[in-house]
């Protein structure tokens, strides 16, 4: 059975509620240690959503206008 990819959404709930669990100080050490290295991953593979959607978004404006001008996105600095 094939499993339909995670939202960007709800890993960067998950990684929110991670940061969450960390910041409480309730966790053992290595139950952080497991949270902290799952939040790693999330952040990278969320990294890794933003850059594609960011490609994706300049291949569209390329093939509006027929020049190609890339704008910062909302809050990157140029």
């Amino acid at each position: 059975m094939m499993t339909q990819p995670v939202s960007f959404d709800e890993d960067l709930s998950r990684l929110e509620a991670i940061v969450q669990k960390l910041e409480s100080g309730h966790l053992t050490l290595e139950e952080a240690l497991r949270e902290f290295e799952i939040g790693v991953n999330l952040s990278k593979a969320l990294q890794q959503q933003l850059s594609e959607a960011q490609r994706r978004v300049e291949v569209l404006k390329q093939g509006l206008g027929g020049e190609y001008e890339v704008d910062p996105l909302e809050g990157e600095v140029s």
